[in-house]
């Protein structure tokens, strides 16, 4: 009897696309898709990074005064962690635009630092923070590629910690390059 030929790999599953009922599907969903607003069709970073803005405003009335902001961010990043790795396993995308979570949690600690500021002070950082997340340059850029799958990989703690990581590099970049600015301007 001849030798039968060997079985091919299993082919990867194809990734899933994020939908409100994917997302109602676990919690690490509605968190890691920033409550919905990652399913924007478009420029979802730049939706969850204006969702991040508005929550911050609402969310500073009891978190502002007493100082409850950095237990709070705290909180966000552990929880995002595990809310990031889960949803990007389910997608089966190492690192999908409709994760916002990172943009969420990044600034609000942007705004954290910087408040309390005018609103012009807030757009600028709001700007800032997103060209420094979708150009990614220099160190943005470093971090985003510091937790890239490699070959054969599955995705796992190490990417969703990925997820998280460049883009507080971009909020240390916004907030670095708005302390030289307020520097140099009243210098």
């Amino acid at each position: 009897m001849p030798d039968a030929p060997p079985l091919a790999p299993a082919p990867a599953q194809a990734p899933q696309r994020p939908s409100a009922r994917f997302m109602l599907g676990h919690p690490a969903r509605w968190i890691a898709l920033g409550f919905g607003s990652g399913l924007a069709p478009r420029a979802p970073g730049t939706i969850g990074t204006l969702w991040a803005w508005a929550s911050f405003i609402v969310l500073d009335r009891w978190l502002g005064p007493a100082g409850e902001w950095d237990f709070a961010i705290l909180l966000a990043l552990v929880v995002g962690w595990w809310a990031c790795t889960r949803c990007a396993q389910h997608l089966r995308v190492a690192d999908p635009s409709a994760i916002v979570w990172d943009e969420i949690v990044a600034f609000w600690i942007v705004l954290w630092l910087l408040t309390p500021a005018a609103w012009w002070l807030q757009l600028l950082a709001f700007g800032l923070f997103r060209f420094f997340d979708a150009a990614k340059p220099g160190p943005v850029g470093w971090a985003d590629r510091l937790f890239k799958l490699r070959p054969g990989q599955a995705i796992g703690w190490g990417q969703g910690l990925g997820i998280l990581f460049d883009d507080l590099v971009a909020a240390l970049c916004t907030l670095l390059v708005l302390a030289l600015g307020v520097r140099l301007w009243i210098w």
